[in-house]
Formats: C-alpha cells, structure tokens, sequence
C-alpha cells in the first residue's frame, strides 16, 4: 500500500475500510495499521480509540452522507413525514449499497449479534434523532407519562424497522436488490397506516370499552 500522511478521521476510515476489505478481517494491530498507511501509532489514537469505533463512526457517517444528500434537495423540504422518511431509506440504503461488502463485514458476518448491535448504536443515536424531527403524527395521549412513552415507542419501533430492513437487505441476492425497495416502500406506508389517529383511536376506544365491559361483569 502506498504510503500517506493521514491527517483526518475520514482518511483513517477509509484506509480502514480498504484494509479490512482486502484481507477480509481488521489488521493484527493498530501498530501493524498505522505503520502502513504512513502515520504513527499515537495519530491513530489521536483520532480513534480502535477499530470497532472506526466500524461504529462509518455508520454513522452512511447516515450523515443520506442526510446531507437529502438536506442538499430542495424538493425534499415541503415533504410530509412518511415521504421524508421513505427518501431516507432509498438514499440510505444506496450508500450502504456502495460499501456494501464492508456492511457485511463489520455486522453481517458477525457471530456476536451484541457486538453488531454495538456498532451500530451511534446510527440508532442519529436515527432517532431524525425521526423525532420528522414530527410524526401519532395518537394523542391526555396523560403526560403516556405522551413520553408513546415518543419513545416511537423511536424503537422505527430502530427496529430499520434493523429488521437492513438484515433483509444483506440477505437479499435480486438484481439491484429489487425486494429491500419493495419491503421499504411496503412496510414504510404501512406503518405510517397503522400510526393514522384515526385508526389509533378506534382500536383505542374499543379497549376502553371492553376493559369498562369487563370491570362491570366482574
């Protein structure tokens, strides 16, 4: 490998990144590392504290790049929730299609499901964050208590979507990973169904009726 200067976060990562793709697995140390790219072993501790944070941050910066993507679109601005929500996903999962092998590397081949998880909890961090942003309309609850446990409901169903959709597309062997754009777009309207207050408050009502027809029989 052709020696350079490192200066930067992003330079270590991608060196990283191209290392533990041509050999298949993260270098025997961070000394073996920093000596070939060029850089002492101290830099590298300047910037990381191992490889697994540089794995964690790479996420991290995947979302950042969808984000700044889509912040760059003026078209994505007047957008409802559900459709910023669905424009994320296709552009993020996009970028994890570029890097795809290194995606798969870091969690997809991972035996430890706890140490996949691990790496991927700055991403959950910045998830949540935007879709709090997003503002999604969601049933209203008179309860405060209830109101703060629904915003956090909220967020670790959508965490687990996006999990569940990220396993599902490094499963996926189609042709431009044809199914992931159909289980994005599907279950994306769906769940935003499901969230419709007026659907909410039905289901709502009748729990209330059939808890007060169940107190009174009793």
């Amino acid at each position: 490998m052709a020696k350079k200067k490192l200066v930067t976060p992003p330079d270590i990562m991608v060196e990283y990144m191209k290392c533990v793709l041509e050999h298949e697995s993260q270098p025997k140390s961070v000394y073996s590392f920093a000596t070939d790219v060029g850089i002492k072993e101290s830099e590298f501790y300047d910037q990381y504290g191992s490889f697994d944070a540089i794995e964690k941050q790479a996420f991290i910066a995947f979302f950042d790049n969808a984000k700044a993507l889509l912040d760059k679109n003026k078209e994505f601005q007047p957008f409802d929730a559900q459709n910023k929500l669905l424009s994320f996903y296709f552009t993020f999962f996009e970028i994890l299609k570029a890097n795809r092998s290194f995606v798969v590397f870091a969690i997809g081949n991972q035996k430890n499901k706890l140490k996949a998880l691990s790496k991927l909890s700055g991403l959950k961090r910045v998830f949540s964050d935007f879709i709090n942003e997003l503002e999604i309309d969601t049933m209203d609850f008179p309860m405060e208590k209830l109101e703060k446990f629904k915003e956090k409901g909220l967020t670790e169903w959508s965490w687990g979507q996006l999990l569940f959709t990220m396993k599902f597309w490094m499963e996926d062997n189609t042709v431009g990973f044809e199914k992931t754009d159909i289980l994005i777009e599907k279950s994306i309207n769906t769940s935003f169904a499901l969230m419709d207050n007026s659907v909410l408050k039905s289901v709502f009502d009748l729990g209330k009726f059939l808890y007060k027809e169940k107190m009174t029989m009793s």
